[in-house]
């Protein structure tokens, strides 16, 4: 989690076909919040500039010659899978993959490649990114709603992290720290990945998890909870939430991991898993600031 960790007003920052519509027009947002933006990579167009930065041809041009820690990979989804993997091998940190609908079969592709090195640490795909309030903005997130504060925010879904962050604004208690690691089933990150990060660190006073229907990543959300409370005298509090409480099983709902198979668990007992945990589990994000405040004592 080394590169996550690093996550500060001090990151360097490159974009992955970055002098795409897309990614020109998230550039300009993030450079405006004060994100160290330092480049960008586009096959072919190496050598120029694009918004007063340097363009490379590759990655590991980049990484030669800014040094990057992160890479927002701005790329339709059927090319994503290839730019994540020169990434990998060009050994930037932290690469963040927003794309949705990248195949099933790339995904498969891009994760042998991790399971290879340990140099990379990807968030996504599929997600909306990471946010350090007031220092960094990796990824498509509404950012004018962000406040620094104490509570690092982990979800599965997107928008409802967004609606965490405009709870706990609300509440005066910002945050350290929010990742949404992504809804499709083969996230790079999970929330336990997040976890660990949040437990250890000095920054974050709080922790929220927003879950959903599909996979187990809750479940095992639930075993690092209760490990973390076990072996800790004085332990985080931990607000949890699990989406899809009413859906149907073996509808996709929304994107490509929010769906109840046969196999899966629901909602409600992915909910008392964290419950039983020690998480203090809410209906809806709207109540994760106030809950979160008064366990905080604040």
């Amino acid at each position: 989690m080394d590169g996550l960790r690093n996550i500060n007003a001090s990151t360097r920052i490159i974009y992955q076909g970055f002098t795409g519509q897309v990614a020109t027009s998230n550039a300009k947002d993030t450079i405006a919040y004060g994100t160290r933006v330092v480049g960008g990579v586009s096959p072919g167009k190496g050598g120029r500039t694009h918004l007063d930065l340097p363009v490379f041809g590759t990655v590991r041009e980049a990484m030669e010659q800014v040094n990057p820690h992160v890479s927002g990979v701005f790329v339709p989804a059927l090319l994503a899978a290839s730019a994540v993997i020169e990434a990998i091998e060009a050994e930037v940190p932290v690469v963040v993959s927003v794309a949705e609908h990248m195949p099933v079969h790339d995904l498969l592709r891009v994760h042998e490649v991790l399971r290879t090195q340990s140099k990379t640490r990807l968030v996504g795909p599929n997600c909306t990114g990471i946010m350090a309030p007031g220092r960094c903005r990796v990824g498509i997130m509404p950012f004018r709603q962000y406040a620094r504060g104490c509570v690092g925010i982990v979800s599965k879904s997107g928008t409802l992290s967004y609606e965490a962050v405009g709870s706990t604004t609300a509440a005066g208690l910002g945050q350290s720290l929010v990742i949404a690691v992504g809804g499709d089933p083969m996230p790079g990150t999970t929330i336990a990945d997040s976890l660990e990060l949040f437990f250890d660190d000095p920054e974050t006073e709080g922790i929220i998890v927003i879950g959903e229907i599909g996979g187990e990543q809750e479940l095992r959300a639930a075993e690092a909870i209760k490990a973390y409370r076990h072996a800790t005298p004085d332990p985080k509090p931990v607000v949890a939430m699990v989406a899809g409480q009413t859906a149907p099983r073996g509808k996709v709902m929304g994107h490509a991991g929010a769906v109840l198979t046969a196999r899966d668990v629901t909602a409600a007992e992915k909910a008392r898993a964290l419950e039983d945990a020690g998480a203090v589990v809410v209906p809806h994000p709207g109540l994760m600031g106030s809950t979160m405040k008064a366990l905080l004592g604040r």
